[in-house]
């Protein structure tokens, strides 16, 4: 979609254009529920959370800067709805129902030992995604999972690109102490480390 219309879109709709407001939720409503689902992990969750971030969007399109990308914007404010409502949670995030997005769609008809390890890829990288606090959780979704660059992260988070790239560090680090208490500690066959290795190298 082009920033033009993605402007007069955004500007139909803050003058009360529902029509103009519905495409910009029909071209958004995808990124938005799986940045939610990734940070959450769970769809019922994540359809709230995407169903709740329009709701907000619509209400401060008046604050919307015709400059800025529609979709830094909305995805900010997906991003911090997400991570007030992990902070807002009394116990720990627990399992995703299904596996994250697109991304990891199995092959149509997967080999038994194939699908096997692709369970066991997702269920680690959920769990690994779960250790991590709630912005730095963030940061690693919208680099790894978003493909965004630095400086449009930086945007959504309101945060300078250098905390951006600290941040992101710090994020990776977690990510691999992770790995490797779990590769000192239950994962001893071969296939576990091998699924375990590949599942984060396929995230950076």
């Amino acid at each position: 979609m082009s920033a033009e219309l993605e402007r007069e879109w955004a500007e139909a709709a803050a003058t009360g254009d529902e029509d103009a407001y519905a495409k910009l939720v029909e071209a958004y409503q995808l990124p938005v529920f799986n940045l939610a689902y990734r940070m959450l992990g769970n769809a019922n969750e994540a359809e709230d959370a995407a169903q709740e971030t329009f709701i907000r969007a619509y209400n401060r399109l008046h604050t919307y800067d015709p400059e800025r990308k529609f979709s830094s914007w909305i995805l900010s404010i997906a991003s911090h709805y997400c991570v007030d409502r992990l902070r807002r949670r009394r116990g720990p995030v627990l399992s995703m129902e299904e596996i994250m997005g697109q991304r990891w769609i199995p092959d149509e008809h997967p080999k038994p030992e194939d699908q096997a390890l692709q369970h066991e890829e997702h269920a680690f990288v959920r769990q690994t995604l779960e250790e991590l606090p709630a912005p730095y959780r963030l940061v690693i979704v919208l680099r790894y999972w978003n493909d965004l660059g630095y400086e449009e992260i930086a945007e959504i988070t309101n945060e300078t690109v250098s905390a951006v790239k600290s941040r992101l560090h710090r994020a990776r680090e977690m990510m691999s102490q992770h790995l490797r208490s779990i590769e000192s500690g239950t994962s001893t066959k071969k296939h576990e480390r091998r699924v375990t290795g590949n599942a984060l190298s396929r995230c950076f």
